[in-house]
């Protein structure tokens, strides 16, 4: 199996990380990227599976013939079709529903405005940059009270807490971070920081984006060091 990423590609570093999880063996690629013109020239494997031309891309070749897929969302499907344990879906069909939409939330909902704010960093008074600090501010005010009693975003560990843990990662980066106000998120991402896997992934990243001189929100520097 072969996973086409990027060094601060998001939705690759979820990909990675439910392949840690799973206990797969993997090659993992990184595609050329450089601050100043991101991914072109586009590696020519991820241009050829993917119309989008966009990491991840998953590769499994074996018994039935290769397959080539995209997306994280469904590089975490057929994850779990193919290795069922351990479950990073529930069991139970609301519930298994309830975790599904909170990974697509976190990935089209949550992180369109985090993205808004990328082009923005400069003028962080400028109303766009202000609206996108206040739709993230109310995903995480939604989050923490459907937290209370719970230690993972949809009861058991699952893809969403994948999901969401990148996302956010990318939101602290971007002048969107927790608060004070969010104490159950908070200890959320400090258990999911212990997790190998996403110490493992967040730490590379980490790493990488000190490599460009870049400023690491408090919890990954922690976690980098």
């Amino acid at each position: 199996m072969k996973l086409y990423s990027g060094p601060l590609s998001m939705f690759g570093a979820k990909a990675e990380i439910a392949l840690h999880e799973k206990a797969i063996t993997f090659e993992l690629v990184m595609v050329p990227f450089e601050m100043k013109t991101l991914y072109q020239p586009r590696h020519p494997e991820v241009a050829r599976i993917n119309p989008k031309r966009q990491v991840p891309v998953l590769v499994d070749q074996g018994p039935g013939g290769d397959l080539e897929i995209f997306d994280s969302t469904q590089i975490f499907e057929y994850l779990e079709t193919i290795r069922p344990q351990p479950a990073l879906w529930p069991a139970e069909p609301k519930a298994r529903a309830r975790a599904r939409l909170l990974e697509m939330k976190s990935d089209e909902v949550y992180f369109p405005p985090i993205i808004r704010l990328m082009g923005l960093q400069a003028t962080p008074d400028d109303p766009a940059a202000v609206e996108a600090r206040g739709a993230a501010a109310h995903f995480y005010d939604e989050l923490e009270r459907a937290m209370d009693g719970r230690e993972w975003l949809a009861g058991d560990y699952s893809y969403a807490d994948i999901a969401f843990y990148m996302a956010q990662l990318f939101g602290a980066r971007m002048t969107a971070p927790m608060t004070d106000a969010h104490p159950r998120l908070q200890a959320w991402r400090e258990r999911m920081s212990a997790r190998p896997p996403v110490a493992k992934v967040a730490t590379a990243m980490g790493r990488y984006l000190v490599s460009l001189g870049r400023k690491l929100p408090d919890f990954l520097a922690r976690l980098s060091a």
